[in-house]
C-alpha cells in the first residue's frame, strides 16, 4: 500500500563504478534528486572491473560532481548492493538506461535483487537525449588516446584528475 503522508521521507540509492563519474550519470542524480529526498550515491569498488581510477579518486570525482544538488550523499561500498540498501534503510535502487543494450543487462540485476530482497524495488531512468550516448567506458578510452573528454564529465570532476 502506497504512502500518502505528505511528510514520508523517500530516499533511493544509485551505485556503479563511476569510472569516472560523467555527465550522463549527473544526469541521471539530478532527476533522481528531483524525485527523492535523498538520494546515496554509492561507488562500487568493483576491483574485478580493473577501473582506471582508484575506488577513493572515484568516490572524491562523485563528491566533487554533487556537492551543488541538494539531498545527495556519496560514499563508497564493497559489498552487495542489496545489502547496502538494507543497511541505509533504503528500498529503491535507480539505474539508468541509455540504450536497449543496457536494458537486457539492468532488467537481470533488477530481478536479481528482487530474487535476494523482496522489498526492494529498480527504478529506470533515461539520460537526456544530448547524454544518452556518454559512458564511462567512452570517456575512459578517450583519455587513454589523450582525446578531448572535458565535455562529457562534470567540470570539478575534470579540475579534480
Amino acid at each position: 500500500m502506497p504512502n500518502n503522508d505528505i511528510n514520508s521521507y523517500r530516499k533511493a540509492i544509485y551505485s556503479g563504478t563511476f569510472d569516472p563519474i560523467t555527465n550522463g550519470h549527473l544526469d541521471i542524480i539530478k532527476r533522481a534528486a528531483n524525485i527523492f529526498d535523498e538520494v546515496v550515491i554509492a561507488v562500487a569498488k568493483s576491483e574485478l572491473k580493473k577501473p582506471m581510477f582508484s575506488h577513493e579518486q572515484r568516490v572524491e570525482f562523485a563528491k566533487a560532481a554533487t556537492e551543488d544538488i541538494q539531498g545527495v550523499t556519496v560514499l563508497g561500498f564493497d559489498t552487495l548492493l542489496v545489502d547496502l540498501a538494507v543497511d541505509l534503510k533504503i528500498n529503491t535502487i535507480i539505474r539508468g538506461l541509455r540504450a536497449v543494450s543496457d536494458f537486457e543487462f539492468e532488467l537481470q540485476m533488477g530481478y536479481a535483487n528482487s530474487s535476494i530482497n523482496k522489498k526492494i524495488e529498480t527504478l529506470y531512468l533515461m539520460p537526456t537525449l544530448e547524454n544518452a550516448f556518454v559512458s564511462s567506458t567512452i570517456v575512459r578510452e578517450i583519455i587513454r588516446f589523450n582525446g578531448k573528454f572535458q565535455h562529457l564529465i562534470p567540470e570539478k570532476v575534470f579540475k579534480c584528475m
